[in-house]
């Protein structure tokens, strides 16, 4: 995405759209995902990659023109991580719905949805755990962590960690991958002609994301972020 990003940038660098601008228009195209994907059949799915790849284009542009015109801001910071949780969120919360067949002509099924509103949460919640260890350092007068305070101090659980980070099964809940993962799931769900892959990998997703809010927590508190 940078080799299309730097091109862009080339016709904003001059212009009066500030990086905050940027960074709201990315947002919106993230969150636009979980409307798109409410459109039945592989069409939904497609536009749902379109507006995650919008998000990620954007995302890589508000970054460049900001350092290129060297404005800055602890808001700008803050708008892109906020950005970042409502389209992870607007993702799967998007799966789930699409999952429940919203438009069909039989009964609603909500368990899907539920489901999908569950994978959201905990893809949010991961990003929280993170966050928070820079918030509890503050609160605490210490400083920001180090890299290295984030390995665990078990050697059994830095082993764990290292295979979590080789399978990086993890990856499946965060909106680009998800997005991708859903289209392919429209695909196969077309050929069959139903919605059984699509219900399957918010099933998986949901598991997913609850299993690594609660391995992620235990990992955080296993390593020396918190010391």
């Amino acid at each position: 995405m940078r080799e299309v990003s730097l091109r862009i940038d080339r016709y904003l660098v001059n212009t009066r759209i500030t990086p905050n601008q940027l960074t709201y228009l990315m947002t919106v195209c993230g969150v636009l995902a979980a409307p798109a994907l409410l459109v039945p059949g592989v069409w939904g799915a497609v536009l749902g990659v379109v507006a995650v790849q919008l998000y990620l284009l954007l995302d890589c542009v508000d970054g460049e023109i900001a350092r290129w015109k060297k404005q800055y801001s602890l808001g700008g910071v803050y708008l892109d991580r906020v950005g970042a949780y409502l389209t992870d969120a607007a993702v799967l919360v998007g799966l789930g719905l699409r999952a429940a067949d919203i438009w069909g002509t039989g009964r609603i099924d909500w368990l899907w949805a539920f489901l999908g509103t569950l994978a959201a949460l905990g893809a949010i919640l991961i990003k929280a755990e993170t966050d928070l260890v820079g918030v509890a350092r503050h609160q605490a007068g210490m400083p920001p962590v180090k890299e290295a305070a984030s390995e665990p101090r078990s050697s059994g659980m830095a082993l764990a960690r290292r295979a979590a980070g080789a399978l990086k099964f993890h990856r499946l809940i965060l909106g680009i991958e998800a997005s991708l993962l859903i289209l392919v799931l429209a695909i196969v769900d077309q050929a069959r002609g139903d919605l059984f892959f699509t219900r399957l990998g918010t099933a998986v997703l949901a598991g997913i994301a609850l299993l690594q809010t609660l391995l992620h927590l235990v990992s955080v508190l296993a390593s020396s972020r918190l010391k």
